[in-house]
This record gives structure tokens, sequence and C-alpha cells, in this order.
């Protein structure tokens, strides 16, 4: 048996261009998910923070965070202490607790 042939619908030319542009918008979103993504990951998958090779650090303290000045930098340290070193010749000007 077989089915009486349907008519073929034709899709009026505003349809067809809405279905387009929607189907276009989700490629470019799905796209710009997956870019933001990979950014977060990237950056936050970063290994700590870097020196500059002069500075050494006291033993046992660990970098959490640097701050470049005019002539020195302040090395935020994981025992919760400020260093403030100079920026040429790597000494210890200053060191600050934080409590």
């Amino acid at each position: 048996m077989t089915r009486p042939s349907e008519p073929e619908i034709q899709e009026p030319p505003q349809l067809k261009f809405l279905r387009r542009l929607v189907t276009t918008l989700t490629a470019v979103m799905i796209g710009g998910l997956v870019v933001v993504i990979s950014l977060l990951v990237i950056r936050l998958s970063d290994k700590g923070v870097t020196l500059p090779e002069n500075i050494t650090l006291p033993d046992g303290t660990t970098p959490t965070a640097v701050t470049f000045g005019n002539g020195w930098i302040a090395v935020v340290s994981n025992d919760n202490r400020i260093l403030i070193m100079d920026a040429t010749s790597g000494e210890l000007r200053q060191t600050i607790d934080i409590d």
C-alpha cells in the first residue's frame, strides 16, 4: 500500500534566513565558550610566581605574590610576611609581618 504523495511545502525565504542565522549564532556561541574555558584553564594552571634572578629569599620562604616598585621589589611570602628587596642588588631592605 502506498501513501498518497504529500505536497511539498516551500519554506519562506525569511524563515530560511532566520534558521541559518540561529544556527550560525549557536556555532559562534559554542566556539566562544570553548575559548573562554580554555583561557581560564591556561591562566589558572599557572605555575606560580617567578622572581628575578638576582633575588634570593631566606630559607624556607615561598613567594605567593610579587610587586615591582621604583627601585624595590615586594615579595609576599607564605609565612605572612612582606619582604621589601632592593631591585638592583637583591638585598633585603625591610620585613613586614602581617597579622
